[in-house]
């Protein structure tokens, strides 16, 4: 698509005008949208709603970005070749780390892809997102009667819809930033990017990368424990709530045995005690048996992606880049949210250290699901 004509704007809260002006103007948009109604009831959809009308005539996308956000000054023009690589679909381009969208993120960054198809049943991150100009118009129509004043939930309740979830970018170019939330999120604590990456080169990921449309098995930490969205036969296990790793163990073509043997003979013990030390000993089996089985998805998809991709060395070094990105934030945000804000820098080192060591021993996993185990689900295409 070469005739992309893309308009934009920031929602915002009139206690939050000066910031929204200031990234405005950063980033070149076009408009600063304010909550219609700042004394009614907190409605992140209903400043959504406006901010989405505000569709430049003749655009052919439409990009809104929230307030609270970080982002590098050449966005708008990643949008764009965002846009031309994937005209038709809703682009997100940030995805929280302690969510199921953001583990899809990191391991489509473990296996080198670009981007990553939203999980369907999410809300979908809306801090930064692009929408063809018929879609929004189309939104804005559906919601417009909706009662739910989250906007993230409103918009995957929609796509759901068409059948077609958002493509989430990896790396994130969009940064969430502290701040207090208007719509009443202060109890998720710090609310980061899974894998923030800012530099220029990442228009070679997006431009170029891969699209991972559906991980199949996909481990997540949620509150402090290990969990994996997981398929049965049935289609019912993980797809409406959250199935802990040990039930879905079958579903990921291995065994517990398996699981507790690896504990037992490749973890580190030593910072295995640290991290136990620093953060209660569960917490501790809990992330490292993530990142086992985090390590061993992101091996199966790239043994079996039929995606042929073109390695060149400034592309190695992108790839590396972004997966140390992905791997650096998954330690502090599988945290409580409570114990996120206090933990020292060197407590974060021996996190992503103590991440790492899980992530090598799941890539190492020799494949040994019997024939009978029920298939693990992985697509990729390039597009």
């Amino acid at each position: 698509m070469t005739d992309v004509r893309i308009s934009s704007a920031v929602m915002t809260h009139p206690r939050r005008l000066p910031r929204a002006r200031e990234l405005a103007a950063l980033l070149g948009l076009d408009a600063v949208v304010v909550d219609p109604d700042p004394d009614g009831p907190p409605s992140a959809l209903r400043t959504a709603l406006a901010a989405w009308a505000a569709a430049a005539p003749g655009a052919t996308h439409h990009l809104v970005l929230q307030d609270d956000v970080a982002a590098p000054a050449f966005l708008r023009d990643l949008v764009r070749r965002s846009v031309r690589r994937h005209p038709a679909d809703a682009l997100a381009f940030y995805a929280a780390w302690n969510t199921r969208n953001g583990s899809a993120v990191r391991l489509a960054a473990l296996v080198g892809a670009g981007w990553v198809r939203g999980v369907p049943e999410e809300f979908t991150p809306t801090q930064a997102v692009c929408l063809p100009a018929a879609m929004a118009e189309d939104f804005r129509r559906y919601a417009r009667g909706s009662t739910d004043r989250h906007d993230d939930e409103v918009l995957s309740a929609y796509l759901r819809l068409t059948g077609r979830m958002s493509l989430i970018a990896v790396p994130n170019p969009v940064e969430h930033i502290d701040t207090d939330s208007i719509a009443g999120f202060d109890w998720h604590g710090l609310r980061r990017s899974a894998c923030p990456l800012q530099e220029p080169g990442i228009a070679v990921a997006l431009e170029t990368g891969w699209v991972l449309e559906h991980p199949g098995g996909l481990p997540y930490m949620r509150q402090g424990e290990g969990h994996a969205r997981v398929e049965g036969p049935d289609g019912v296990i993980g797809t409406r709530g959250h199935a802990r790793w040990l039930t879905a163990l079958p579903y990921l073509g291995c065994s517990e045995e398996q699981v507790h043997r690896l504990v037992h003979e490749r973890r580190p013990a030593d910072v295995a005690a640290a991290v136990g030390r620093a953060f209660g000993h569960r917490f501790a089996d809990e992330l490292w048996i993530h990142g086992l089985l985090l390590g061993r998805q992101a091996a199966r998809l790239t043994r079996c992606s039929p995606v042929q991709r073109l390695r060149r060395p400034m592309a190695d070094r992108l790839d590396r880049r972004v997966r140390a990105a992905a791997v650096a934030t998954l330690g502090v945000s599988s945290l409580l949210p409570e114990a996120r804000q206090s933990v020292r820098p060197d407590q974060a080192a021996l996190l992503e250290t103590y991440v790492r060591s899980g992530l090598r021993c799941g890539r190492a996993w020799p494949d040994e699901a019997s024939p009978t185990a029920p298939r693990l689900g992985g697509e990729a295409h390039d597009a």
